[in-house]
């Protein structure tokens, strides 16, 4: 009996591995069978990803620093990235940054950092990526959102706004990949348990600022795993007949 949810024969791109959501959703991935190709800015934390896959030998390491801000650094770092690839199956989008910052201190190089880690990256290379040719027919695109583009919250407006444009970007995108039977689809997260909230005076959250949020979990926050099993969903076969569409996940 064919398994729809089995990852088995699909290669699997996912940015933002050496941590986090990223790092789960690749070991997840190989565990349901996936061929990975992991990136990261940290090649120690990378190779940490690694040594955890269940298929080692189907996990191809690139350290690709797709979240630095130089544009000449991130052209060049993912143009030879994507001549690396082979043809792929899926993209998962995990690499991004968080910090909260009330709107009057909001000034343009905050913008420049924000949106482009959070939205030109991603945009970019998934640009390229179709460009050259590397996704197949059928293939599914997955970014990472936030449910803070609907439930906004104090200091939160850089954020939410990139997260909000690559959820409109992602429906374009399905809209114009239809012929090719691709799928382009987000998650829209709530808190999950990453570094990012582990220390969270040197992530730019506020110990009082993260009690306060905390309380609108009555599920309680998430773990990076749960992220990862809907990303398995999204890459699977299960999933071929969703596109343009945002999962909410906020155990709320």
């Amino acid at each position: 009996m064919m398994d729809e949810f089995s990852l088995s024969g699909k290669t699997i791109l996912v940015t933002g591995a050496s941590s986090g959501i990223g790092r789960q959703a690749a070991i997840l991935a190989a565990k349901h069978g996936a061929t990975l190709v992991i990136t990261g800015r940290d090649s120690k934390r990378l190779q940490e990803t690694l040594d955890q896959l269940v298929e080692e030998r189907d996990a191809s390491p690139v350290t690709c620093h797709l979240s630095r801000v130089t544009e000449l650094t991130i052209e060049s770092e993912m143009d030879d990235l994507v001549s690396s690839l082979p043809v792929l199956d899926g993209i998962v989008h995990c690499a991004g940054i968080v910090g909260p910052l009330p709107v009057k201190f909001i000034t343009q190089a905050d913008i420049d950092r924000m949106f482009g880690i959070n939205y030109h990256v991603p945009v970019n290379l998934t640009g390229k990526i179709l460009r050259k040719k590397k996704l197949s027919d059928g293939a599914s695109i997955l970014f990472m959102s936030t449910i803070a583009t609907r439930n906004p919250y104090f200091g939160g407006a850089l954020y939410s706004g990139s997260k909000a444009a690559l959820e409109a970007y992602s429906k374009t995108l399905a809209l114009e990949m239809v012929a090719k039977g691709i799928r382009s689809n987000c998650i829209m997260a709530g808190l999950v348990d990453t570094p990012m909230i582990e220390n969270p005076s040197e992530k730019n959250m506020q110990e009082e600022a993260l009690e306060r949020y905390l309380k609108r979990y009555p599920l309680g926050i998430g773990n990076p795993k749960d992220v990862a099993n809907a990303v398995v969903f999204f890459m699977s076969d299960a999933s071929k007949w969703i596109t343009g569409t945002s999962l909410i996940m906020g155990g709320e």
